[in-house]
């Protein structure tokens, strides 16, 4: 079985958000990732992730104005200062807590559009570039349109293109198994295909993204498949528990 990391956004809700490091770890997970860190200091985040031997295995950049609906800024022409500075504010708490991979979320636009396009590949471009000398990876993930309609990077294939194209060594697929199987299926195959340029993979049950081992596709060979292929990163856990997440971590044991 991989290596899993609990999502704290989606997971441990019961508890306050700075307690679910402890809760996360006193459950037998040894690394975490989340949406966001930014309402906490980061040499608070870097104290919980000590304090319970967790290690961060990933998180988002800023995404804008989330709360009005923003969801990334990287597609988005006449932002790019913001998203310069929203780059700084992400490395200041991966050097605090030793995380070495940053999912950079696209924002709303249209894949079609050249100016959306171009401000898509300057700020992969940028972010890259700032993170290199940390030894961070920058990653992409598709996002499927029933749960973020209008999402720029909407697609594995126009991923793995922009990659491939742009050849920035620390770019990196975010291979969510969850958007996957409802953009395009075929996730035992396109893990084999996609397996040399992912960084990270997430998972959920399909459709209603709870917990894994619940849903229509046959998670524990998905898993075991990961390990047959070499997959030797973290597998984020980022599901909605059906009925809270204490009860729902048997499917761990059950893969």
């Amino acid at each position: 079985m991989p290596r899993f990391a609990a999502n704290l956004s989606m997971m441990f809700t019961e508890w306050d958000f700075l307690d679910r490091f402890a809760a996360a770890a006193d459950n037998g997970f040894g690394a975490v990732e989340f949406l966001f860190p930014y309402a906490h200091a980061p040499d608070l985040i870097a104290r919980k992730l000590a304090g319970a031997q967790l290690t961060q295995a990933l998180f988002n950049l800023p995404p804008g104005d989330w709360d009005a609906g923003e969801r990334g800024l990287a597609c988005r022409p006449g932002r790019s200062a913001e998203f310069r500075a929203s780059v700084d504010t992400a490395l200041s708490y991966a050097e605090a807590t030793g995380v070495k991979r940053l999912h950079l979320m696209s924002g709303h636009g249209d894949r079609n559009d050249p100016a959306a396009h171009q401000a898509f590949v300057a700020s992969l471009r940028h972010a890259c570039e700032r993170a290199a000398p940390l030894g961070i990876d920058i990653l992409i993930e598709p996002i499927n349109g029933r749960d973020m309609p209008g999402y720029f990077m909407n697609d594995f294939g126009f991923a793995a293109a922009l990659i491939a194209e742009l050849a920035l060594p620390n770019l990196r697929l975010q291979y969510d198994i969850y958007h996957r199987q409802i953009l395009h299926g075929d996730v035992m195959k396109s893990l084999e295909a996609l397996m040399p340029v992912i960084g990270h993979v997430q998972t959920a049950s399909v459709p209603k993204r709870n917990e894994p081992m619940t849903g229509e596709l046959d998670d524990g060979r998905i898993f075991r498949h990961l390990d047959q292929l070499g997959y030797a990163g973290y597998v984020g856990c980022e599901y909605r528990p059906a009925n809270g997440t204490l009860a729902g971590l048997s499917w761990i044991k059950a893969g």
